[in-house]
């Protein structure tokens, strides 16, 4: 699921009420004023200036056509907002409460009559379904699986919209339908989703497109009559008169117009740029301020991700050979400052990871796929080969090495000229293709290990545009993918794992796995009736995944790594499950841009 939340349990109300919540009861119920982690008294006014890498030429965030312009999310408000400091809870924004039926067959949508687009035009129940219709028609076939599971969307009256559900069985649809964005039927331009993706939309949330230039820069304007601005699930928030998004070559570029003022803030993804890249007068002049923010999440899954669909990666056993030959512990160490701690779970830093060995719960789910699974998968754990032993010349990275030998040679691969060959005698040879210079020198030490292998990885870099093209149509042997996870997994983990996604362009099924079990196992995970059944079958689906050699895991950081200019306030408190720039405000002292 894409909003956040801890775990599965039946819905705990039968009528109408002002927020929606799976398991825990929520944290904000009894008239509260904003969120803990919000100023109410932040100071309005000033600029936020963000870099973005890249380019755009898309206005459209719903197509998978083009590539879309940062900050989009803020011309677009949902039917409901989550919090971010408590597992998983929505409260009202667009609408003021929901009524889920008994048998959780439906959810009926009740519209705040004072809810406005930018127009000042209301909104209205026409314009939810016809937003949903519209998404469900045109936009990315990722949504026709994220709602699969709703049958139709059915006007009551002006203020109220029901969905109803094909299933009872999964609870997360009054959730996620909570998130759907909502646009104007009236002002709708159908070019916007067909010819002419640089429309700029009617908003429906805090800001609105004020200007762009394609693929160089857009402003968003804090619309002064915004509705929502003092409901308490707005209140201290969307603070700045306008957000703009300047664009950079690459993060090199980037990095230096940050240290020169041009922008305000920046994540940091890079460890040697965090430990050693943030240099000069600013921050000599104690300007900048770096802050390392942790949180709750979920790691997700960083890694190399094989292609399966090509040939040269279909055989489970070359997967796993070159998962031996990644030699983590010499990179934490020699390239990232030990920074990082290693990923072995697609839900790593979470209650979701998968223990050691199955519980009785995961067998009981796993028995039916016996015979297709590993072996391994119900007697051994799933252990990441490490190569910090005792032997400080690398005697386990050689061990580790002479297993993958073993491996390549069972899947009928030999040794001529010291190259690695199939029966054909054609050489072991692949390309990992990259955007970004950050991850050439992890590939540069992956590539050594595997010449000793006798294995040929090329590395290809391309910009952006030609990178997500490529990707969105799986034309690559491997990248290094990334899979973010939630804290309430759910109706997503379709377009990460499963085999419908698997055969759909843009989805993040980046190894193109298509597997029966995984695809079962993310219906158990989705109609889970309670925590105990939701839990277990995330984690039989961790093990399975795992166990299918499908990526070589990376690394993850337990923390935010955020750098700032002083002059940018930020609340004393951080929430847990999540981060958001749009709870800053510009300090008095800077003044107003």
């Amino acid at each position: 699921m894409k909003i956040l939340g801890l775990w599965l349990g039946v819905f705990c109300f039968l009528k109408a009420t002002p927020y929606l919540y799976l398991g825990e009861e929520p944290k904000y119920k009894d008239n509260f004023t904003h969120f803990e982690y919000a100023n109410p008294n932040a100071r309005k006014g000033g600029v936020l200036r963000n870099d973005a890498i890249g380019t755009f030429d898309s206005l459209n965030p719903f197509v998978l056509k083009g590539t879309k312009a940062e900050g989009l999310d803020l011309i677009y408000d949902t039917l409901m907002v989550q919090s971010l400091d408590e597992p998983f809870a929505e409260y009202p924004l667009i609408a003021k409460d929901a009524e889920v039926a008994k048998d959780n067959s439906y959810v009926i949508f009740t519209l705040d009559k004072r809810a406005r687009f930018s127009n000042n035009a209301p909104i209205l129940a026409s314009d939810v379904k016809f937003s949903f219709d519209t998404i469900m028609e045109l936009g990315s076939p990722l949504y026709r699986q994220y709602y699969q599971d709703v049958k139709k969307a059915v006007i009551l009256d002006k203020h109220h919209v029901k969905f109803i559900f094909k299933t009872t069985e999964n609870k997360e649809l009054p959730l996620i339908l909570g998130q759907l964005q909502i646009f104007s039927k009236k002002a709708f331009q159908k070019d916007y989703f067909t010819k002419n993706p640089l429309l700029i939309p009617v908003s429906s949330g805090p800001y609105v497109i004020a200007s762009f230039d394609v693929g160089k820069k857009i402003t968003y304007q804090r619309n002064p009559n915004y509705w929502a601005r003092n409901l308490p699930s707005r209140k201290g928030q969307f603070n700045f008169d306008e957000v703009k998004f300047e664009y950079y070559k690459d993060e090199t570029i980037a990095l230096q117009a940050f240290l020169s003022g041009a922008y305000d803030w920046r994540i940091e993804s890079t460890d040697k740029v965090w430990a050693r890249g943030y240099v000069g007068k600013a921050i000599d002049n104690k300007k900048i301020t770096k802050y390392l923010i942790a949180h709750k999440m979920p790691s997700g899954m960083q890694g190399f991700f094989f292609n399966t669909r090509r040939e040269i990666f279909k055989d489970k056993r070359v997967r796993e050979a070159l998962f031996y030959a990644f030699d983590f512990e010499w990179a934490n160490k020699n390239l990232f400052f030990s920074q990082y701690k290693r990923t072995t779970s697609f839900f790593s830093n979470s209650i979701y990871a998968s223990p050691p060995l199955p519980s009785p719960e995961e067998k009981n789910l796993l028995a039916p796929y016996e015979k297709s699974l590993d072996e391994r998968v119900f007697k051994e754990p799933y252990v990441v080969p490490r190569t910090d032993g005792p032997d400080v010349l690398g005697y386990n990275l050689r061990e580790n090495l002479k297993y993958a030998q073993k491996l390549l040679e069972s899947a009928g691969f030999s040794y001529k000229n010291m190259r690695l060959v199939d029966k054909n005698n054609k050489p072991f040879s692949f390309t990992l293709l990259l955007n970004s210079p950050a991850f050439e020198r992890l590939a540069l030490a992956f590539a050594k290990n595997l010449r000793v292998l006798g294995i040929e990885m090329k590395i290809q870099r391309v910009d952006l545009s030609q990178y997500v093209n490529r990707v969105k149509s799986y034309d690559f042997d491997m990248i290094v993918g990334v899979i973010g996870q939630s804290s309430f997994p759910g109706n997503e983990q379709r377009f990460y794992f499963g085999s419908l996604s698997a055969k759909e362009k843009g989805s993040r099924n980046y190894a193109g796995i298509s597997s029966k079990a995984v695809d079962d196992l993310i219906e158990k995970i989705i109609n889970a009736k309670d925590y105990k059944e939701q839990l277990a079958a995330i984690q039989a689906m961790d093990r399975v995944l795992l166990w299918g050699f499908y990526v070589i895991p990376h690394f993850y950081l337990p923390n935010y790594r955020i750098a700032a200019y002083n002059y940018i306030g930020m609340p004393e408190i951080s929430p847990s499950y999540g981060f958001s720039p749009y709870l800053w405000w510009v300090k008095k002292e800077r003044g107003l841009q």
